[in-house]
């Protein structure tokens, strides 16, 4: 079988994850990994019975392609020195840390014939990828986006909308397929300096109607989108890969019963089955599927950008309607202290 030569930058959280995925995959060979951390990068590589590199340039001289999975401000230098190497590239999203960057990017992606991949994961989730099908032949009305997490464990270097709204921004446009006519925008500043909740409403002439929701001061991790049409009530659980349809159905009065009371059944709910893959194989496998000539790209770096121009969109008007909060509630310690306790 033909084995795609790759490897690995950044050995963070994702990076990590990216290496167990690969080391699964018959099209893939993980050949080598890089960080800035030679002993995180050792680790790793021992794992994984792959070589470390303690330079970039050593990397890209032995694969077919990388997977960059850096701090966003690093991946305009590492992806265009990887395409100058003739390496193909996967970059983790978002594209880059700014619009100006994005295009810059996408500039040098358009004129190189390797493939360049952003790492839009939701894109390949089973249950989002069933509810697009599913949408396909129906009248969609109104869409719901609800991506919701504690604060601990957050990325606090950038806000909320950049580190969990960028995804649904990329999954409405891929939905609907264009940009909004017009975007409002609601935020708050609650254990940050910078926007930790957020709501965004959207406006299509023909609709649907398009309302979003991220926010990282939740107790609860959520992932669900919710779509109204003329056909039913739809939602997806795209942590626990679930998808249910509520039809409206025309039925007849039952029989009576003993006690004279007849029944009818009013609405009936649909248990979708999604296939229960992991969502960065499936990613990965496509990427590898796209370097080996098997299929043209689903996410590519314009689709980034186009998801980071709506971002930088949402980010700016919602510091313009910036709900702060009292410098003392800002501590995590104070609002747990402030909490009722019981017992």
């Amino acid at each position: 079988m033909n084995q795609t030569r790759i490897g690995v930058i950044g050995l963070g959280r994702m990076g990590k994850n990216h290496c167990r995925v690969l080391s699964t995959l018959r099209t893939a060979e993980l050949i080598g990994v890089f960080d800035i951390d030679p002993e995180v990068g050792l680790s790793i590589a021992r794992e994984y019975q792959s070589s470390f590199h303690n330079n970039l340039e050593s990397l890209l001289l032995n694969v077919d392609a990388v997977i960059v999975a850096t701090p966003t401000h690093t991946h305009f230098e590492i992806v265009k020195q990887a395409l100058d190497q003739g390496v193909h590239v996967f970059v983790e999203k978002p594209l880059a840390e700014s619009v100006a960057t994005a295009e810059q990017l996408c500039e040098v992606a358009a004129e190189s014939p390797l493939v360049v991949q952003v790492g839009h994961i939701e894109r390949f989730n089973p249950a989002y990828r069933e509810l697009k099908n599913l949408l396909e032949h129906m009248q969609v009305l109104a869409i719901d986006f609800r991506r919701l997490s504690p604060f601990q464990g957050s990325n606090v270097d950038v806000d909320v909308v950049f580190d969990l709204m960028v995804h649904d921004t990329d999954l409405i446009l891929n939905l609907v397929g264009e940009e909004p006519d017009e975007v409002n925008v609601y935020g708050i500043s609650a254990l940050s300096d910078v926007i930790d909740h957020v709501v965004a409403l959207l406006f299509y002439p023909n609709g649907p109607l398009v309302s979003m929701t991220a926010s990282r001061v939740t107790e609860e991790k959520i992932r669900r989108i919710e779509v109204t049409t003329l056909e039913a009530y739809i939602e997806a659980d795209l942590l626990n890969k679930s998808l249910s349809a509520n039809r409206r159905t025309v039925g007849e009065y039952l029989d009576n019963n003993r006690d004279g009371v007849k029944y009818r059944q009013e609405s009936l709910v649909e248990r979708i089955h999604v296939p229960g893959f992991e969502p960065l194989q499936l990613e990965l496998s496509h990427f590898i599927d796209c370097v080996q000539g098997k299929g043209d790209c689903l996410v590519p770096a314009c689709d980034g950008l186009s998801a980071l121009q709506m971002v930088e969109q949402i980010q700016q008007k919602a510091t313009e309607r910036l709900i702060t909060m009292p410098m003392e509630l800002r501590s995590r310690q104070t609002i747990q202290e402030r909490m009722p306790t019981h017992g």
